[in-house]
Protein backbone atom coordinates (compact mmCIF):
# COMPACT_ATOMS: atom_id res chain seq x y z
CA UNK A 1 0.00 0.00 0.00
CA UNK A 2 1.63 3.33 -0.75
CA UNK A 3 1.61 5.95 1.86
CA UNK A 4 1.49 9.48 1.49
CA UNK A 5 2.98 12.38 2.67
CA UNK A 6 1.00 15.05 3.60
CA UNK A 7 0.92 15.97 7.58
CA UNK A 8 -2.53 16.90 8.80
CA UNK A 9 -4.22 16.24 11.75
CA UNK A 10 -2.93 17.61 15.75
CA UNK A 11 -2.18 14.14 16.61
CA UNK A 12 -0.48 12.96 13.81
CA UNK A 13 1.98 15.98 13.77
CA UNK A 14 2.53 15.48 17.72
CA UNK A 15 3.58 11.75 16.58
CA UNK A 16 5.66 13.07 13.07
CA UNK A 17 7.38 15.56 15.34
CA UNK A 18 8.69 12.60 17.37
CA UNK A 19 9.51 9.88 14.64
CA UNK A 20 9.56 12.13 11.78
CA UNK A 21 7.15 10.01 9.92
CA UNK A 22 3.45 10.41 9.66
CA UNK A 23 0.39 9.80 6.76
CA UNK A 24 -2.11 11.79 5.34
CA UNK A 25 -5.17 11.89 7.60
CA UNK A 26 -8.85 12.27 5.75
CA UNK A 27 -9.01 15.55 6.43
CA UNK A 28 -5.61 17.19 5.10
CA UNK A 29 -5.86 19.56 2.69
CA UNK A 30 -5.50 17.68 -0.86
CA UNK A 31 -3.76 18.73 -4.20
CA UNK A 32 -4.92 17.58 -7.66
CA UNK A 33 -3.10 17.84 -11.09
CA UNK A 34 -6.29 20.22 -11.60
CA UNK A 35 -5.63 22.40 -8.69
CA UNK A 36 -4.58 26.21 -10.22
CA UNK A 37 -2.07 27.18 -8.61
CA UNK A 38 0.63 30.58 -8.93
CA UNK A 39 4.36 30.20 -9.20
CA UNK A 40 6.24 30.64 -7.32
CA UNK A 41 4.65 29.27 -3.90
CA UNK A 42 6.05 29.40 -0.79
CA UNK A 43 8.09 26.84 1.03
CA UNK A 44 9.05 27.30 4.54
CA UNK A 45 11.94 24.70 5.68
CA UNK A 46 13.70 24.97 9.48
CA UNK A 47 17.19 24.06 9.39
CA UNK A 48 19.62 24.87 6.30
CA UNK A 49 20.19 21.31 5.46
CA UNK A 50 16.40 21.10 4.76
CA UNK A 51 16.05 24.45 2.78
CA UNK A 52 18.83 23.48 0.73
CA UNK A 53 16.96 20.30 -0.81
CA UNK A 54 14.17 21.71 -1.34
CA UNK A 55 15.67 24.27 -3.39
CA UNK A 56 17.02 22.14 -4.81
CA UNK A 57 14.60 19.85 -5.67
CA UNK A 58 11.61 22.66 -6.00
CA UNK A 59 14.05 24.94 -8.84
CA UNK A 60 12.00 28.19 -10.06
CA UNK A 61 8.90 26.42 -8.82
CA UNK A 62 9.06 27.40 -5.00
CA UNK A 63 10.03 30.34 -3.19
CA UNK A 64 12.21 29.13 -0.22
CA UNK A 65 12.63 31.00 3.01
CA UNK A 66 14.70 29.09 6.01
CA UNK A 67 13.85 29.85 9.20
CA UNK A 68 16.59 29.10 11.49
CA UNK A 69 19.79 30.81 10.29
CA UNK A 70 23.67 30.52 9.64
CA UNK A 71 25.10 28.93 13.72
CA UNK A 72 21.78 28.88 15.06
CA UNK A 73 21.26 26.18 17.33
CA UNK A 74 17.84 24.38 16.54
CA UNK A 75 17.71 22.14 19.86
CA UNK A 76 17.51 25.14 21.31
CA UNK A 77 15.57 27.35 19.24
CA UNK A 78 12.55 29.27 20.00
CA UNK A 79 10.55 30.53 17.20
CA UNK A 80 10.16 35.13 17.04
CA UNK A 81 7.21 36.29 15.62
CA UNK A 82 8.20 36.73 12.43
CA UNK A 83 9.12 32.87 12.26
CA UNK A 84 5.60 32.14 12.59
CA UNK A 85 4.09 34.87 10.18
CA UNK A 86 6.70 32.90 7.66
CA UNK A 87 5.59 29.69 8.62
CA UNK A 88 2.11 30.82 8.57
CA UNK A 89 1.92 32.34 5.06
CA UNK A 90 3.74 29.32 3.18
CA UNK A 91 1.78 27.12 1.00
CA UNK A 92 4.33 24.52 2.30
CA UNK A 93 6.47 23.57 4.84
CA UNK A 94 9.06 21.05 5.25
CA UNK A 95 11.17 19.84 8.79
CA UNK A 96 13.41 17.60 9.61
CA UNK A 97 11.61 15.47 12.10
CA UNK A 98 13.26 13.03 14.66
CA UNK A 99 12.85 15.56 17.12
CA UNK A 100 15.46 18.15 15.91
CA UNK A 101 13.37 21.37 16.11
CA UNK A 102 11.23 20.59 19.49
CA UNK A 103 10.43 23.64 20.61
CA UNK A 104 8.59 24.68 17.37
CA UNK A 105 6.32 21.71 17.79
CA UNK A 106 3.27 23.85 18.74
CA UNK A 107 3.85 25.95 16.15
CA UNK A 108 4.26 23.06 13.38
CA UNK A 109 1.09 21.69 14.83
CA UNK A 110 -0.93 24.67 14.58
CA UNK A 111 0.16 25.08 11.04
CA UNK A 112 -0.63 21.71 9.83
CA UNK A 113 -4.34 22.53 10.37
CA UNK A 114 -4.22 24.09 7.39
CA UNK A 115 -1.12 23.68 5.78
CA UNK A 116 0.94 20.90 4.02
CA UNK A 117 3.93 19.93 6.55
CA UNK A 118 6.05 17.65 5.42
CA UNK A 119 9.34 15.48 7.77
CA UNK A 120 11.90 14.66 5.25
CA UNK A 121 13.27 11.91 7.48
CA UNK A 122 9.71 10.23 7.34
CA UNK A 123 10.84 7.65 4.58
CA UNK A 124 13.90 6.75 6.22
CA UNK A 125 13.48 2.94 7.32
CA UNK A 126 13.91 2.70 11.67
CA UNK A 127 16.65 -0.09 11.12
CA UNK A 128 18.72 3.06 9.53
CA UNK A 129 18.43 5.56 12.36
CA UNK A 130 20.94 5.33 15.89
CA UNK A 131 18.69 5.73 18.92
CA UNK A 132 21.51 5.77 21.66
CA UNK A 133 20.85 4.89 25.04
CA UNK A 134 21.17 8.55 26.49
CA UNK A 135 18.47 9.58 24.56
CA UNK A 136 15.33 8.33 26.21
CA UNK A 137 14.53 6.02 23.48
CA UNK A 138 14.33 8.63 20.25
CA UNK A 139 16.21 8.74 17.36
CA UNK A 140 19.42 10.31 16.75
CA UNK A 141 18.20 13.53 14.54
CA UNK A 142 21.75 14.28 12.88
CA UNK A 143 20.65 12.14 9.94
CA UNK A 144 22.66 14.39 7.40
CA UNK A 145 25.96 13.93 9.02
CA UNK A 146 25.45 10.46 6.92
CA UNK A 147 25.32 11.19 3.15
CA UNK A 148 24.23 8.34 1.85
CA UNK A 149 21.16 8.48 4.52
CA UNK A 150 20.53 12.25 3.98
CA UNK A 151 19.64 11.11 0.65
CA UNK A 152 16.88 9.25 1.30
CA UNK A 153 15.11 12.60 2.62
CA UNK A 154 16.23 14.22 -1.56
CA UNK A 155 13.69 11.30 -2.02
CA UNK A 156 11.47 12.46 1.00
CA UNK A 157 11.21 15.77 -1.00
CA UNK A 158 10.54 14.98 -4.02
CA UNK A 159 7.97 12.87 -3.40
CA UNK A 160 6.31 15.29 -0.92
CA UNK A 161 6.56 18.27 -3.26
CA UNK A 162 5.14 15.80 -6.56
CA UNK A 163 1.92 15.11 -4.14
CA UNK A 164 1.76 19.10 -3.34
CA UNK A 165 2.30 20.01 -6.61
CA UNK A 166 1.81 17.10 -9.15
CA UNK A 167 1.53 18.86 -12.61
CA UNK A 168 5.46 19.48 -12.08
CA UNK A 169 6.37 15.63 -10.78
CA UNK A 170 8.91 15.16 -13.65
CA UNK A 171 10.58 18.52 -12.73
CA UNK A 172 11.07 17.34 -9.39
CA UNK A 173 12.28 13.70 -10.30
CA UNK A 174 14.57 15.18 -12.67
CA UNK A 175 16.05 17.83 -10.08
CA UNK A 176 16.16 15.20 -7.27
CA UNK A 177 18.31 12.80 -9.39
CA UNK A 178 20.91 15.93 -9.84
CA UNK A 179 21.29 16.40 -6.19
CA UNK A 180 21.59 13.00 -5.54
CA UNK A 181 24.14 12.76 -8.10
CA UNK A 182 26.24 15.17 -6.32
CA UNK A 183 25.48 13.63 -2.83
CA UNK A 184 26.88 10.12 -4.23
CA UNK A 185 30.08 12.16 -5.28
CA UNK A 186 30.13 13.89 -1.94
CA UNK A 187 29.77 10.20 -0.04
CA UNK A 188 33.12 8.90 -2.01
CA UNK A 189 34.67 11.81 -1.01
CA UNK A 190 34.33 11.59 2.35
CA UNK A 191 34.99 7.59 2.48
CA UNK A 192 38.16 8.29 0.39
CA UNK A 193 39.27 11.08 2.45
CA UNK A 194 38.65 9.75 6.18
CA UNK A 195 40.34 6.79 5.28
CA UNK A 196 43.49 8.88 4.68
CA UNK A 197 43.85 9.91 7.90
CA UNK A 198 46.16 7.35 10.16
CA UNK A 199 44.46 4.52 12.18
CA UNK A 200 45.42 6.13 15.82
CA UNK A 201 44.72 9.21 14.76
CA UNK A 202 40.76 8.20 13.93
CA UNK A 203 39.17 9.79 16.47
CA UNK A 204 36.70 12.98 16.10
CA UNK A 205 36.22 15.13 19.43
CA UNK A 206 33.28 17.61 19.08
CA UNK A 207 31.23 19.73 21.22
CA UNK A 208 28.24 17.57 21.08
CA UNK A 209 27.43 14.17 19.41
CA UNK A 210 26.08 15.35 16.36
CA UNK A 211 28.62 13.40 14.43
CA UNK A 212 27.63 9.78 15.23
CA UNK A 213 26.20 9.02 11.61
CA UNK A 214 29.15 10.50 10.10
CA UNK A 215 31.23 7.86 12.58
CA UNK A 216 29.49 5.26 11.44
CA UNK A 217 29.36 6.14 7.38
CA UNK A 218 32.79 7.32 7.33
CA UNK A 219 34.81 4.81 9.77
CA UNK A 220 35.97 7.46 12.47
CA UNK A 221 35.15 6.50 16.53
CA UNK A 222 33.59 9.75 17.75
CA UNK A 223 33.31 11.49 21.18
CA UNK A 224 30.74 14.48 22.08
CA UNK A 225 31.35 16.38 25.26
CA UNK A 226 27.69 16.90 25.56
CA UNK A 227 24.66 14.65 24.41
CA UNK A 228 22.85 14.58 21.44
CA UNK A 229 20.92 17.58 22.48
CA UNK A 230 22.87 20.74 23.48
CA UNK A 231 20.50 21.18 26.35
CA UNK A 232 22.05 18.40 27.86
CA UNK A 233 25.26 19.93 30.57
CA UNK A 234 28.84 18.51 30.08
CA UNK A 235 30.17 17.49 33.66
CA UNK A 236 33.56 17.65 34.71
CA UNK A 237 33.80 13.92 34.53
CA UNK A 238 33.34 13.35 31.06
CA UNK A 239 35.50 16.05 29.95
CA UNK A 240 37.90 14.06 32.60
CA UNK A 241 37.60 11.05 30.94
CA UNK A 242 37.91 12.52 27.56
CA UNK A 243 41.21 14.38 28.65
CA UNK A 244 42.36 10.77 29.65
CA UNK A 245 41.34 9.24 26.27
CA UNK A 246 43.16 12.04 24.22
CA UNK A 247 46.38 11.21 26.57
CA UNK A 248 46.35 7.66 25.84
CA UNK A 249 45.77 7.99 22.06
CA UNK A 250 48.09 11.21 21.75
CA UNK A 251 45.72 12.73 19.88
CA UNK A 252 46.68 15.76 18.26
CA UNK A 253 43.37 17.80 17.44
CA UNK A 254 39.95 18.48 18.65
CA UNK A 255 36.81 20.91 16.87
CA UNK A 256 34.83 23.46 17.75
CA UNK A 257 31.24 23.69 16.15
CA UNK A 258 29.99 26.98 14.58
CA UNK A 259 26.57 26.67 16.58
CA UNK A 260 27.57 24.98 19.79
CA UNK A 261 29.44 27.59 22.36
CA UNK A 262 33.32 26.56 22.40
CA UNK A 263 33.79 26.26 26.32
CA UNK A 264 34.16 22.88 26.73
CA UNK A 265 36.43 22.51 23.97
CA UNK A 266 38.93 24.93 25.50
CA UNK A 267 38.32 22.96 28.84
CA UNK A 268 39.21 20.10 27.24
CA UNK A 269 42.25 21.47 25.65
CA UNK A 270 43.32 22.71 29.16
CA UNK A 271 42.90 19.50 30.83
CA UNK A 272 45.22 17.91 28.36
CA UNK A 273 47.47 20.55 28.50
CA UNK A 274 47.56 19.99 32.34
CA UNK A 275 48.51 16.65 31.83
CA UNK A 276 51.69 17.41 29.17
CA UNK A 277 49.90 16.94 26.20
CA UNK A 278 49.39 19.95 23.49
CA UNK A 279 46.11 19.52 21.38
CA UNK A 280 44.63 22.16 19.16
CA UNK A 281 41.61 22.60 17.84
CA UNK A 282 41.63 21.50 14.34
CA UNK A 283 38.75 23.65 13.21
CA UNK A 284 35.31 25.04 13.34
CA UNK A 285 32.42 22.18 12.04
CA UNK A 286 29.22 22.44 10.54
CA UNK A 287 26.63 20.30 13.20
CA UNK A 288 23.18 21.37 13.37
CA UNK A 289 23.86 24.47 10.87
CA UNK A 290 25.74 25.24 7.54
CA UNK A 291 27.50 28.43 6.87
CA UNK A 292 27.03 31.44 5.48
CA UNK A 293 23.97 32.11 2.99
CA UNK A 294 25.55 32.72 -0.38
CA UNK A 295 28.72 31.14 0.49
CA UNK A 296 29.91 27.37 -0.74
CA UNK A 297 29.64 26.32 2.75
CA UNK A 298 25.80 27.99 3.12
CA UNK A 299 24.56 24.43 1.05
CA UNK A 300 24.74 21.51 2.50
CA UNK A 301 27.28 19.87 -0.25
CA UNK A 302 29.83 22.37 0.88
CA UNK A 303 28.74 21.98 4.78
CA UNK A 304 30.10 18.32 4.70
CA UNK A 305 32.97 18.88 1.64
CA UNK A 306 33.89 21.65 4.85
CA UNK A 307 33.46 18.96 7.41
CA UNK A 308 35.41 16.34 5.97
CA UNK A 309 38.18 18.27 4.24
CA UNK A 310 38.79 19.99 7.74
CA UNK A 311 39.01 16.62 9.86
CA UNK A 312 40.93 14.59 7.44
CA UNK A 313 43.42 17.63 7.16
CA UNK A 314 43.81 18.19 11.00
CA UNK A 315 43.80 14.40 12.23
CA UNK A 316 46.86 13.68 9.53
CA UNK A 317 44.97 12.48 6.61
CA UNK A 318 45.19 13.37 2.70
CA UNK A 319 42.35 15.91 1.16
CA UNK A 320 42.65 19.04 -0.90
CA UNK A 321 43.52 22.16 1.11
CA UNK A 322 39.84 23.92 -0.90
CA UNK A 323 37.79 20.30 -1.01
CA UNK A 324 36.59 17.75 -3.39
CA UNK A 325 35.87 20.80 -6.10
CA UNK A 326 38.04 23.57 -5.12
CA UNK A 327 35.48 25.89 -3.55
CA UNK A 328 35.94 26.03 0.09
CA UNK A 329 36.49 29.43 1.56
CA UNK A 330 38.51 28.66 3.70
CA UNK A 331 35.86 29.64 6.24
CA UNK A 332 36.50 30.11 10.03
CA UNK A 333 34.43 30.25 13.43
CA UNK A 334 34.16 34.05 14.66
Amino acid sequence: MKSTRMIAALGCVAVALASGACSRTADAPAQSAETKRSYPYKVAATVGMVADIVRSVAGDKAQVEGIIGTGVDPHLYQPTRNDVVALMSADVVFYSGLMLEGKLSDTLIKIARKRAVFAVTELVDEQYLLSPDEFAGHFDPHLWMDVAGWMQAVEAVQLSLSEFDPDHATNYAENAARYIEQCQALHQYAIKAIASVPEEQRLLVTAHDAFNYFGRAYGIEVRGIQGISTESEAGLEDIRKLVGEIVERDLDAVFIETSVPDKNIKALIEGAASRGKTVIIGGALFSDAMGPAGTYEGTYIGMIDHNVTTIARALGGKAPEKGMQGKLTGFKSH
